[in-house]
């Protein structure tokens, strides 16, 4: 399972999760979709956004998780 780092990124920036969500101009819905790992799409326009914003590439805001543990 491919899960996002964000989270991890602002806390290694001592950021707040409040100030990533004035940064990217989403609906609270959607942005706590995605902070939280429990949206299924993202589009490219965020992930850019996030890139820019976090100061990292495309790669840091990913992790991929074996399913395959939790059996």
């Amino acid at each position: 399972m491919i899960c996002l780092r964000i989270m991890e990124l602002l806390e290694e920036r001592k950021r707040s999760k409040y100030w990533l969500y004035k940064q990217m101009d989403l609906s609270y819905q959607n942005f706590n979709r995605m902070v939280s790992n429990k949206t299924s799409s993202i589009r490219f326009e965020n992930l850019e956004k996030l890139c820019l914003i976090l100061e990292c590439s495309i790669g840091d805001l990913f992790n991929i998780i074996d399913d395959n543990s939790f059996d």
